[in-house]
């Protein structure tokens, strides 16, 4: 038996993922099961792990995000390669004079060094001792503005779907429709960002056989089939309209038995294509009115049948004791939002996953920089985190060299150039393999035109 590994669980799959709690402000939606509270960020509670962290710090950015890295690198954790996740609330819906000093002040932490300006800020990383290779912006379908997330490095977009039913969002506030998920997801698809979504089964309205078949319909339905996915079942917070309902019996939650038996349907049902990130939310039980309190409700759901990508992640069979095995590539097509998708894998004799690559035909040119071009949305090698220049069992090892070559190879059938929506610390590794930049994105031409 291969020994298990020790590494800490926030490295295992390639990068550090480092949460930034965006400054609280007045959110202009009122969602019923949202709770609000004074100086906290939407949706979070005073005492949530990654909120209280920023409080301590009387939300002095740089401070907190370096100490967070000190402390994980105190642990054995390798912050070379950052993920950065904004929380708390619709970042994009907070003022100009607010978004892009925060954007600067997280770039100049993770740098160590101050900068002029963002732009300079972010320049600075690409080359800095510890780089953002993602960055992963929290949103609401009806509020995107495409060239302003590039600007900050984004390469991720995870929306509040919540539900892909009409009554139910009405019945719960939400303030949009269906229509505007469908919208924002083809829009983002083809501007090249990763597409997560936030689902939230036993809404007010719903039931756990509607709750099954919306879920089902994200992937029968080719304007939905997200890359990534979170489940977060409802709860009754403290301060949130819902607690209302609940004290005068307008709203029951369902049991947990109810819940894992969902979760395990969700889970069995979500295609080899979607990683999903998250089940459950994690808020402390004091602030839980009704509903399950258990977190763990993931590990009881999964099952033998679940193909998710995180099921299937070498780092987390390394983890149990796994040892890994030789590779090889296989290719996925699907259509997602009108456009054509190649879902390309790495994996061994045992369907383990050691990276993946999503390469993109766009339905429509989103910018005049993606004109007649295929467009890489994602490019992960898995496996715990190794520092950027040392080898890991996985990591360094060809494996995004490879699923890059067979992304360029399939892409030329099709295209004479090819984009890649590139986090900001990664643009030296495209440059090494004949990418050049562009406005936002990094190019490659392909082949000569006739």
């Amino acid at each position: 038996m291969h020994k298990p590994l020790k590494l800490p669980k926030k490295a295992i799959s390639g990068v550090f993922p480092l949460s930034v709690v965006i400054p609280p402000y007045p959110c202009p939606f009122h969602c019923a099961y949202c709770p609000t509270f004074p100086n906290i960020p939407k949706s979070y509670v005073p005492d949530s792990p990654a909120v209280k962290r920023y409080i301590d710090n009387e939300w002095k950015i740089k401070e907190t995000i370096q100490s967070r890295l000190k402390r994980m690198e105190a642990l054995g954790t390798p912050t070379d390669k950052i993920e950065v996740i904004l929380i708390g609330g619709t970042f994009l819906a907070l003022a100009p004079s607010i978004k892009k000093p925060f954007i600067k002040e997280i770039y100049d932490a993770i740098n160590d060094s101050s900068s002029e300006t963002m732009e300079e800020a972010v320049k600075k990383n690409e080359s800095a001792d510890k780089r953002v290779v993602a960055l992963c912006i929290e949103t609401r379908p009806d509020v995107i503005n495409i060239e302003e997330m590039l600007s900050y490095g984004t390469t991720r977009v995870e929306i509040g779907v919540q539900a892909v039913d009409d009554e139910i969002l009405k019945l719960v506030k939400r303030g949009h429709d269906v229509a505007k998920v469908r919208e924002a997801t083809a829009l983002l698809k083809d501007a090249g960002f990763k597409v997560g979504y936030h689902m939230m089964p036993a809404l007010p309205g719903s039931s756990a056989q509607k709750d099954l078949h919306m879920y089902k319909q994200l992937w029968e339905d080719e304007d939905f089939r997200p890359d990534q996915m979170k489940l977060y079942p409802t709860l009754v917070v403290k301060n949130a309209e819902l607690e209302k309902w609940y004290n005068e019996g307008k709203y029951k939650p369902y049991d947990e038995e109810t819940i894992t038996s969902l979760l395990r349907d969700m889970l069995i049902s979500t295609p080899r294509y979607v990683r999903v990130v998250r089940v459950m939310r994690d808020i402390p039980k004091k602030w839980i009115v009704a509903g399950t309190i258990h977190t763990h409700l993931r590990m009881e759901a999964e099952s033998d049948a679940v193909v998710e990508v995180r099921s299937r992640e070498i780092g987390y069979k390394m983890k149990k004791g796994y040892k890994p095995k030789p590779w090889q590539l296989k290719t996925y097509e699907y259509k997602a939002s009108k456009g054509k998708e190649f879902f390309i894998e790495a994996v061994d004799e045992n369907d383990v996953l050691y990276g993946l690559i999503r390469l993109r035909f766009p339905a429509k040119k989103v910018l005049d920089e993606l004109e007649n071009r295929a467009i890489i949305r994602e490019l992960h090698v898995y496996g715990p985190a190794a520092k950027l220049n040392e080898k890991s069992e996985t990591q360094h090892r060809g494996i995004g060299k490879a699923l890059l070559e067979r992304a360029e190879e399939i892409a030329k059938e099709s295209y004479d150039d090819i984009a890649v929506i590139s986090g900001v610390g990664v643009r030296e590794y495209y440059k090494k393999r004949g990418y050049s930049l562009g406005k936002y994105y990094m190019h490659k031409k392909l082949k000569n035109k006739d």
